[in-house]
Parts: C-alpha cells; structure tokens; sequence
C-alpha cells in the first residue's frame, strides 16, 4: 500500500506539478486544498498518511494549519498524519518558526520528492519521538521500503 498525502497550496500550478511528481515516485496522492477550510475537509475526508502543507497560503498560514491538525487530531483513518511543512522560501527565513510548530519537518519544494520526504520521517523516528501516530507505518508505505514498517514503543 503506497504512502497517502494530502498537498496544501494556494498555487494551482504546483498542486498539478507536485502531484506528477510525487505520484511518478509512487506516493499516493489522495486530495489536494488551496485553504485551512479545505485542508481540514480533506485531512478528515481522505486520512492521508502524511500532509504537505505551504507555509504560505495566501492569506492564511500553513504554521497555523499544522497547529490545527495536530489540535484536532486529523488525518490518518488510524491516527495523525504527519506534517511537512513546504515553501519556496528558504528554511532559514523561518528557522523559528519551524521549530516551534508541530510538524515533522521542513522541505523546501525545490527539494520535493519521495526520497526527502522518507529522510524527514526517518529523521523524526531517529529521534526517538515522532510527533504523531503513523510515522513508522507511513514510512513502511514509502518508495522504496519495500513494506517495511517500524514498530512503535
């Protein structure tokens, strides 16, 4: 069973983009949304593994989608779904920012792929403490695991 992300855009032309790109490398993508009201529709609807989501959504912030969705515990159909946060920016424009939101990781989207993606999620089990429920099974769904899933203690 492939990885099932939901991306979080206002840019139509990277959704279409993204998406191409994402499935070619062999991750599912279950639902796109361009706002926080859709996103949440979309996150409850679809229980995407892992959600994507820009930091810049127009007038509304991709910090405080991830805050909503890790409030309001959406996503996977058997637990939270992970958090990228994406941006055209570079990570350093939002260092803090990062660090004190709950998501799992930052991905530039000049950087995005099934690999980087895999490297973030490792990176949170690495740690000892992945900030939601599917991490380890999310990865075992990933390109390139070939089924394999992390236990959680």
């Amino acid at each position: 069973m492939p990885l099932r992300c939901l991306l979080v855009d206002d840019n139509d032309a990277f959704l279409e983009t993204a998406r191409a790109l994402l499935e070619r490398q062999g991750v599912q993508v279950a639902g796109v949304a361009s706002n926080i009201a859709g996103a949440l529709r979309q996150a409850h609807a679809l229980g995407p593994d892992v959600i994507l989501v820009d930091i810049g959504l127009g007038e509304e912030s991709g910090f405080d989608l991830a805050r909503l969705l890790v409030a309001d515990g959406q996503g996977g159909q058997r637990g939270r779904a992970d958090v990228i946060l994406i941006s055209a920016q570079a990570e350093r424009d939002y260092t803090d920012l990062i660090a004190e939101s709950p998501a799992a990781g930052f991905l530039p989207k000049s950087e995005l792929s099934a690999q980087r993606i895999r490297q973030i999620l490792n990176r949170q089990l690495r740690a000892g403490q992945p900030r939601f429920q599917l991490a380890g099974s999310a990865i075992g769904r990933l390109p390139g695991r070939r089924g394999q899933a992390y236990a959680r203690s």
